[in-house]
């Protein structure tokens, strides 16, 4: 075994995508293992292991968040959630998280809600006067909701390889995401009054719709 974690090392040394560091460290060790016949059993459940309708969901997800980092979509999310949360204290950091949640029900992924959202988020929060390890932290931490709240790639892929119901892992992602949201959200409240952050005029019906 010792001897694929070599050649894994290896690979991801000179810049190889993981996912290939591992297929080619796993090639390697049956080559020179003595189990050249078992390439053939190993090609054909890496190619029925990817078959599957379902993970079709993980790249679709993705592909949505990029279609709306490049549409500026984010913007209009951020500002939505401007009129419903910016009035309580603290208000960009609640803004924050409420639009990682808005957010995380349309990509699925932490990673694509931070590069989508991050840079607006802690751009505001800095110009408006917030510290920049706190607007750093509320972003990342934020960011957590992405993966558990549905539509989630997380837990499609969980649901895959447990062969589990993913409407059911879905489903039970939804009230964890609100109570983690809803956590974070109270923890600002009280950093921003002990603090003096700033909150944002209460906005009218018209600007919310």
């Amino acid at each position: 075994m010792i001897y694929i974690f070599i050649a894994m090392f290896f690979f991801f040394f000179f810049g190889m995508p993981i996912a290939f560091g591992i297929l080619s460290s796993t090639i390697y060790y049956l080559l020179f293992s003595g189990q050249s016949r078992e390439l053939l059993a190993f090609s054909t459940r890496v190619i029925s292991a990817s078959d599957s309708y379902v993970l079709l969901a993980v790249p679709f997800f993705m592909l949505a968040a990029e279609l709306m980092n490049e549409a500026k979509i984010t913007d209009r999310i951020f500002s939505f959630a401007k009129s419903l949360v910016g009035h309580i204290p603290g208000g960009l950091g609640h803004v924050n998280i409420m639009a990682s949640i808005i957010f995380a029900g349309m990509s699925g992924s932490g990673l694509a809600d931070t590069s989508g959202l991050g840079k607006v988020e802690i751009k505001a929060m800095k110009d408006e006067g917030y510290d920049p390890a706190f607007s750093a932290a509320v972003t990342a931490s934020s960011a957590i909701i992405g993966p558990i709240i549905p539509p989630s790639i997380c837990m499609v892929v969980g649901a895959v390889v447990t062969n589990t119901s993913v409407g059911r892992m879905l489903v039970g992602g939804i009230i964890p995401g609100f109570m983690m949201g809803a956590g974070l959200m109270t923890v600002v409240y009280f950093l921003s009054k002990k603090r003096g952050y700033p909150k944002a005029p209460r906005a009218t019906m018209k600007d919310i719709w």
